[in-house]
C-alpha cells in the first residue's frame, strides 16, 4: 500500500465539515493542541565518500546537546540519514526540539562557537540548509533510539482550506491514529509540523513519525488502512483540504533520543 494513503482520496469533491461529525476520539486529551514544540532541522548534501565520516561528525555534537538535554533547554535531539535518494536534495541531517525558540537558538549559538558546522564533512557538503518548524501535535516515548525509520510526509493546503485545517486534520485523524500506534509500540514519537520561519509555501505542513522498526512501517501503513475504513468521511476529507500534486514523502533511518 503506498505512502500516499493519506491522501488516497485527494481531488474528490469533499465537504471540510465532515471532519467535525467523524466519530474519532477528538475529544480525548491525546486529541488536544498542546503547547509549541520547535524543532530545528539542518539538512545537509553529504558527498558520498564523506557519508562514512558523518559519525564522527555526530559524536562531535553530542557534548553541546547531551548538556541541553540535561539542563532542559532541549526535549530532544537526533540526526538521520536518507535511504530513499533524490536528485539535489539531503543526504543526512541533525535536529533538535525544544518548547522555546530560545531553546533552539541557544543550541545553535553553541553550535557556532563551536565551530563544528564547519568542520570535518560538513564542510565538504555541497548543499545545506535549515529549517525551523512548530508543532502543536506530538508524543513520544522517553529515552534514547538507536536505530529508527522517519517517515516524513509534505502536504500543502488549498487555498480554499479553512484556516484550522491542520488542527481539523490533527484533531480527528492523526492524534488518534498516531497514539495508537505509540501506545502499541510501533512508533516511537510522532508530530504534525508547520514552519515557524518561512522558507517555504506558508501552507505547507508535515507529518512526521519515528517508526520502531522497518515493521513498524507496515504497522502504520496497516493502521491508516483501518482507519479509513472506519471512518470512511476521514479520506474525502482531508483529500479536500490538501493540494496532491506537490506532495512528497520522504524515508530516513537514524538515532535520537528524547526527554
Amino acid at each position: 500500500m503506498s505512502n500516499r494513503l493519506w491522501s488516497v482520496f485527494a481531488g474528490t469533491c469533499a465537504c471540510v465539515f465532515a471532519l467535525c461529525v467523524l466519530p474519532s476520539v477528538a475529544q480525548t486529551p491525546e486529541a488536544k493542541e498542546k503547547p509549541a514544540m520547535y524543532s530545528y532541522v539542518a539538512n545537509w548534501q553529504i558527498p558520498r565518500a564523506q557519508w562514512g565520516d558523518m559519525a564522527k561528525a555526530n559524536a562531535a555534537d553530542k557534548g553541546i546537546l547531551d548538556k541541553a538535554l540535561a539542563d532542559g533547554t532541549i526535549v530532544g535531539y537526533g540526526n538521520d540519514e536518507t535511504l530513499v535518494h533524490q536528485p539535489d536534495a539531503e543526504t543526512h541531517d541533525d535536529w533538535w526540539s525544544a518548547m522555546s525558540m530560545a531553546g533552539l537558538i541557544k543550541v545553535l549559538d553553541q553550535f557556532y562557537a563551536s565551530g563544528n558546522t564547519t568542520a570535518g564533512p560538513l564542510a565538504a557538503a555541497t548543499k545545506h540548509w535549515d529549517q525551523v518548524l512548530v508543532s502543536h501535535y506530538y508524543n513520544w516515548h522517553s529515552g534514547a533510539y538507536k536505530t529508527g525509520y522517519t517517515h516524513v510526509s509534505y502536504y500543502k493546503l488549498k487555498a480554499d482550506a479553512p484556516d484550522d485545517a491542520v488542527d481539523l486534520m490533527s484533531k480527528n485523524l492523526v492524534v488518534p491514529l498516531m497514539e495508537k500506534l505509540l501506545a502499541g509500540g510501533s512508533i516511537l514519537e510522532y508530530e504534525v509540523d508547520t514552519e515557524a520561519i518561512h522558507t517555504t509555501d506558508p501552507s505547507a505542513f508535515w507529518i512526521v513519525y519515528v517508526a520502531s522498526s522497518p515493521e513498524g512501517l507496515d504497522a502504520v501503513n496497516a493502521g491508516l488502512r483501518d482507519a479509513l475504513k472506519a471512518q470512511p468521511l476521514g479520506g474525502p476529507a482531508f483529500g479536500g483540504m490538501t493540494d496532491s500534486a506537490p506532495h512528497r514523502d520522504g524515508l530516513l533511518r537514524g538515532e535520537g533520543i528524547y526527554k
